[in-house]
């Protein structure tokens, strides 16, 4: 009798800490979770895709997603799409966008502030608002919205950071520490910043960074990488790959630079090497856009370069061909902007199984990161040589770059993969 007692109670314990963790489960994955970000596919906007991938993750974890964007500014050939988008777990509502100087700094400025306030008349008008609210920097005032909708709704909301602003417009020289502007939103980034539950930044020196200016929230800062689907994007051999064939570049070692050209992006280091590289059977293609780009054509116009070739971004479902139509690729950042962006570009390097120069400061977490998955090298703003010498190096030695071009597909399939990446987000958006 006593032993029967006894396996009773503790089938009762089974069961109670079994229902807890169901229970526990369920509340996790009950949450409803509101995104507000300008940029969204059909947009080719790095930040809009990766937030797409990230809603559908979150979906499939059993998360219910709604998603306020803007109409494509950015997409290829669309001008608009549907102002609405359901499936099973993601709802997604688009409003009109502004398309003012989209190529200059003040357009974007105009364009940014008229989405921040659709999106505020969107949270006033609908009542199913969320449980918890995850606010973009795509513009960078949106987080205004998640304080305003925490002080008027008490909704909880965290801050997504992809770049720090106004500390870019300082290092761009665009504004100056003197102004009242800065101090003004530096005093508004303190108040978002200490009502959020939690700010995600895409990078140990971003974390840094806040916490220098305000160290109040270095507990509710969580570093949470970019990503990309090694299962989308997956080693090409050049010779079996259309995009390589069409632009001629099955026959030369080819050097890659996808992405934005744009003032945060060290461009410069990158045409220095093609020039001293002028006379050897290599290739740089550049595939992309940016307030940069115009400006690296006609340097290559000037010097008389005949190894360089513009592309423009590229669909979606070609991203596969083009990253793998090279031997390296290029990740690059401008001096000052350790901490402030964070190329998402270099996760999707990792799954093509390419090699990656980084160009950087030296004290750059991209430094650390390439050096511990052994896929590249890192290199000095300016230093063209160098990595002029190590292009050459990876040409005559293509045994190497296949090494580490494997290193780092090996790295980012234990690292950042969608699904690693969406259960640091489920855990901490629960």
């Amino acid at each position: 009798m006593f032993k029967q007692l006894v396996l009773s109670q503790n089938l009762e314990k089974i069961r109670s800490l079994w229902q807890s963790k169901v229970n526990d489960s369920r509340s996790k994955s009950a949450v409803k979770l509101s995104i507000i970000t300008q940029f969204y596919p059909p947009d080719y906007a790095a930040t809009g895709q990766l937030i797409e991938e990230l809603a559908s993750q979150l979906g499939d974890l059993g998360m219910e997603v709604q998603v306020f964007t803007g109409q494509p500014g950015y997409a290829f050939q669309k001008a608009s799409a549907p102002p609405i988008e359901r499936s099973e777990k993601i709802q997604v509502r688009r409003s009109r966008t502004a398309q003012l100087w989209p190529r200059r700094i003040r357009g974007k400025l105009i364009n940014g502030i008229l989405f921040c306030l659709r999106s505020g008349v969107h949270l006033l008008k609908t009542p199913a608002r969320g449980d918890v609210l995850l606010i973009t920097t795509a513009p960078p005032f949106l987080p205004t919205l998640g304080y305003l909708a925490n002080l008027f709704f008490r909704i909880p909301y965290v801050c997504l950071l992809y770049d720090l602003y106004p500390d870019i417009a300082l290092e761009l020289k665009a504004i100056k520490h003197q102004n009242i502007l800065v101090k003004i939103w530096n005093l508004i980034n303190t108040c978002i910043w200490k009502r959020a539950k939690k700010i995600i930044v895409l990078s140990p020196a971003m974390k840094e960074r806040i916490a220098v200016n305000c160290p109040e929230v270095l507990d509710k800062i969580a570093v949470i990488h970019s990503w990309a689907n090694p299962e989308n994007i997956k080693p090409i051999d050049k010779q079996l790959n259309w995009f390589a064939h069409e632009y001629n570049l099955v026959n030369y070692f080819t050097v890659l630079y996808s992405g934005n050209m744009g003032r945060c992006h060290d461009m410069d280091t990158i045409l220095k090497a093609a020039a001293r590289l002028r006379d050897r059977p290599i290739k740089f293609v550049f595939i992309g856009n940016g307030a940069k780009r115009e400006a690296c054509i006609e340097t290559v116009t000037d010097l008389g370069l005949k190894n360089c070739l513009f592309l423009p971004y590229q669909e979606k479902q070609d991203l596969p061909y083009s990253l793998t139509a090279c031997d390296l690729s290029i990740v690059s950042i401008s001096p000052g902007m350790e901490g402030l962006v964070a190329p998402s570009k270099l996760y999707g390097i990792l799954a093509a199984g390419r090699p990656v120069a980084v160009i950087c400061e030296p004290h750059s977490y991209l430094c650390q990161l390439v050096a511990e998955a052994e896929c590249g090298a890192a290199f000095n703003n300016g230093d063209s040589q160098d990595l002029a010498e190590f292009i050459l190096h990876l040409s005559q030695y293509p045994e190497i770059a296949d090494r580490m071009g494997n290193a780092g597909r090996s790295y980012l399939k234990a690292n950042f993969t969608p699904e690693i990446i969406a259960k640091q987000y489920l855990e901490l958006l629960s």
